[in-house]
C-alpha cells in the first residue's frame, strides 16, 4: 500500500511560528503543512502571516530549503457579516502563493441559506486561484455534522462552483455522531484531504466540554475509541493525511513540538500503513 502525503496542520503545534512550524515538519519527516493565516478564535496566539511581509518571506524561504509544500490555508469562518471578497481575498492570493491547493472554511452562521450564499462566494473566488475551499462540519457550528455539510457542499456545486469541497475531521465526525453510511453518498471529487486524530471516552454531554476536546485533549491515531480504520476505509484511498492534534497535556509536561510531531506522525503511519 502506498503511503499518503501526511501533513502537519497548525493546531498541533500552533507555539510555532510558520517557518519554525516548516522545519519542525521537515525534520519529522512530513511532506507538507498546514498554515493558519486567519486565528481561530480572538484568545489565540497568533502569527499574523498574511500581515507580516518578513514573516511570509522567511516562510517561503523555509520552504524551498526543506522541499516541503503547503497543503491547506485557514481558517475562513463564514459569518453573518461575512463579506467574502473584503474578508478573504488576501488570504487566498497569499495562499496560492504559497503553493496551496486547499482551504479550510467553518460555517458560524445558523442561516443555512447565507451559508450556501457565502460558501459558494468563496469558492468562485478561490477558483481563478487554483484553490478548493472546503466545509468543515463542526458541532459547535452552524455546520454541525456531514449531513449538513453535504447538503451546503451539494447547493454551491449545482450553483457551478466545481471547486466546493468538504472535509471530514475524524474528530468532529465522532463528536457529531455523523455516520459512516453516509460517507458512501459523498463524492469523492468532494474530498480531496483529511483531517485525521482521535479521541478517548463517549461524547460528552456538554457542547462546552467538547470544544475542549476538540482544542487541547485530543488523542494520537490509535490512542482513542474511534474506529480510525473503518472510517478510512469508507474515504476515498490515498488522500492527503492532515494530522491535527492539539495536546495541551503534553506540552505542558515539557513535551517538544518536534517529539509531538513525531509521535502523531508514527502513530498515523501504524494506523494507515500498519
Amino acid at each position: 500500500m502506498r503511503e499518503p502525503i501526511f501533513s502537519l496542520a497548525a493546531l498541533t503545534v500552533l507555539e510555532l511560528s510558520p517557518p519554525e512550524m516548516v522545519e519542525v515538519a521537515a525534520q519529522a519527516g512530513y511532506e507538507a503543512v498546514g498554515l493558519r493565516l486567519i486565528p481561530a478564535t480572538p484568545e489565540e496566539h497568533h502569527f499574523p502571516l498574511a500581515q507580516d511581509a518578513g514573516l511570509l518571506r522567511r516562510t517561503r524561504q523555509r520552504l524551498h530549503e526543506t522541499g516541503l509544500r503547503v497543503l491547506d490555508i485557514e481558517i475562513l469562518r463564514l459569518k453573518p457579516d461575512t463579506a467574502v471578497g473584503r474578508d478573504f481575498r488576501q488570504v487566498l492570493e497569499i495562499g496560492a502563493e504559497l503553493g496551496a491547493s486547499e482551504v479550510l472554511v467553518a460555517g458560524n452562521d445558523d442561516d443555512e441559506a447565507r451559508t450556501v450564499d457565502n460558501f459558494s462566494a468563496l469558492c468562485e473566488l478561490a477558483a481563478p486561484l487554483g484553490l478548493h475551499p472546503h466545509l468543515e462540519f463542526m458541532p459547535w457550528t452552524g455546520v454541525k455534522n456531514l449531513a449538513q455539510a453535504h447538503r451546503i457542499v451539494a447547493a454551491a456545486r449545482q450553483a457551478g462552483q466545481g471547486n466546493a469541497c468538504l472535509l471530514v475531521d475524524a474528530f468532529h465526525f465522532n463528536r457529531s455522531a455523523s455516520r459512516l453510511g453516509d460517507l458512501v453518498h459523498v463524492p469523492p471529487d468532494w474530498l480531496r484531504y483529511v483531517q485525521l486524530c482521535d479521541v478517548a471516552g463517549p461524547i460528552p454531554d456538554s457542547m462546552e466540554a467538547i470544544l475542549h476536546e476538540a482544542r487541547q485533549q485530543r488523542r494520537f491515531p490509535g490512542d482513542g475509541d474511534i474506529d480510525l480504520a473503518a472510517l478510512l476505509a469508507a474515504l476515498p484511498s490515498g488522500r492527503p493525511l492532515s494530522l491535527e492534534i492539539p495536546t495541551e497535556s503534553l506540552r505542558r509536561r515539557g513535551v517538544t513540538a518536534l517529539e509531538r510531531a513525531r509521535r502523531a506522525l508514527e502513530a498515523a503511519r501504524a494506523v494507515v500503513v500498519g
